[in-house]
């Protein structure tokens, strides 16, 4: 009998063998709190619920490798539907119903002046905006900021 692997994969339920003595067991694990639980060893040949599969008949498995052979080709990659040509509104209507063609048209057409309302509303705002200050306007401002800065810096020392 050969020895389990140093790390051990575990069953859906936790189970794992221990590399030392070779007993099933479910590891110690740490509470909220803080203090470790102890290891529980499982009786040999007990499988919990979690850990048992659905039954399958044998007539049942014959039919799905049946089945699997013939549509699994190893290394064969289905071609994605992307990869299809023509355009993306003709290929994607060419399988919908006449009201269904007429209703996407609507949404793309809602769409597009929804998105051309958007634009206008973004170059009317530039259009909006109150002219820029000129530069005399903007020393002019400076000037009086600062010397109302002065006098409250000389008010402040006389005090």
């Amino acid at each position: 009998m050969s020895l389990p692997s140093l790390d051990p994969d575990k069953s859906a339920a936790g189970i794992t063998v221990d590399p030392k003595t070779l007993q099933r067991v479910i590891a110690p694990t740490k509470r909220a709190d803080g203090s470790v639980r102890k290891e529980i060893k499982i009786r040999p040949g007990y499988t919990p619920q979690e850990d048992v599969s659905l039954f399958r008949g044998t007539k049942q498995l014959q039919a799905e490798a049946r089945k699997q052979a013939k549509t699994n080709v190893p290394g064969w990659i289905p071609p994605s539907s992307s990869a299809k040509p023509g355009g993306s509104s003709g290929a994607a209507a060419s399988g919908l119903s006449k009201s269904a063609k007429k209703n996407a048209k609507k949404r793309e057409k809602k769409q597009a002046e929804l998105e051309a309302k958007i634009k206008d509303s973004w170059e009317d705002d530039d259009e909006d905006e109150a002219p820029a200050p000129t530069d005399k306007k903007k020393d002019e401002e400076v000037e009086g900021l600062t010397n109302k800065l002065d006098e409250a810096k000389i008010s402040d020392k006389e005090t």
